[in-house]
């Protein structure tokens, strides 16, 4: 046991998309992933428990398909991610989810006994195939589908039924495990109800395109495990644009990936240099 200080590591996104049928998750997942990875589909997976409907966006690329049947059991579900993962897959899409917290409903109202004590079976279960997405060395985005509701509303003079989503089908505490959850209306509009990142909690409804994925792409890749502690502590030491351009020449098989670190830096020193009058003295 050791105390130390706190640092952000080169993370794996773990994010759910949540919301009614036609709202367009699948769709979304895919332009996450193609943002994620710079567009190379060959190394993104989908685990489709939705009836081939993965298929349908073929045209956007090359991707993987791993069509479920049922039974959707959690072992099923960590089965197919070992499979992507073995096949170095980068991202894996879940499509859905809740196909694995149906069946678990299922299976526990049939079960005889105290419900209660049943639950201690069915959780452990739950429990192990969330642990497998949160522990995957793969970016995984997971689909849940919502209960439906309609409400009225008015367009053009008239009362309009529009479908609404209400609560994602899955274990109520799930949404916690995720870095990011995206709400998706069936405009396709997105709001973000958890980020972790920070880069879309509070911000207004938007729709997903592969740059959203790029923009958590590069969340993910500014901790200290992108590029080791020793060329982080180099970037930061820079106090001239002429530092800058060394460190950043120094390593031309990083040079991608350490290009936002670069650029951030960048920016420091010019608002630095900004500040600087004539005369020498710091305003």
């Amino acid at each position: 046991m050791e105390l130390r200080k706190s640092e952000r590591k080169k993370a794996k996104i773990k994010l759910a998309l949540q919301g009614s049928a036609g709202s367009g998750k699948t769709y979304s997942a895919l332009l996450l992933a193609k943002g994620l990875i710079g567009g190379e589909f060959t190394k993104t997976a989908i685990i489709d428990t939705e009836n081939g409907s993965a298929d349908l966006y073929a045209h956007l690329g090359n991707y993987n398909v791993v069509t479920m049947k049922p039974p959707y059991s959690p072992e099923r579900f960590i089965e197919a991610i070992i499979l992507c993962e073995k096949a170095g897959m980068e991202v894996i899409i879940i499509d859905s989810i809740s196909h694995c917290w149906d069946y678990l409903l299922d299976l526990h109202s049939n079960m005889p006994g105290n419900s209660f004590t049943n639950w201690g079976k069915i959780t452990p279960r739950q429990n192990a195939f969330v642990n497998k997405i949160l522990q995957s060395n793969s970016h995984i985005i997971s689909t849940m589908r919502v209960k439906q509701d309609y409400v009225l509303n008015q367009k053009n003079g008239k009362m309009v039924p529009e479908k609404v989503g209400l609560k994602a089908i899955q274990r109520n505490d799930l949404d916690y495990e995720f870095t990011i959850v995206f709400d998706v209306d069936i405009a396709h509009q997105v709001k973000a109800s958890k980020d972790r990142t920070g880069l879309f909690i509070d911000k207004p409804e938007f729709i997903i395109n592969a740059s959203t994925g790029k923009k958590i792409m590069q969340w993910c890749e500014e901790g200290i495990g992108l590029v080791g502690e020793e060329i982080q502590l180099e970037i930061n030491a820079c106090e001239t644009m002429e530092g800058l351009r060394h460190v950043y020449s120094k390593y031309p098989d990083l040079q991608e990936r350490i290009k936002p670190l670069i650029l951030k830096k960048k920016e420091q020193l010019e608002r630095i240099q900004s500040q600087v009058i004539p005369n020498n003295q710091i305003i």
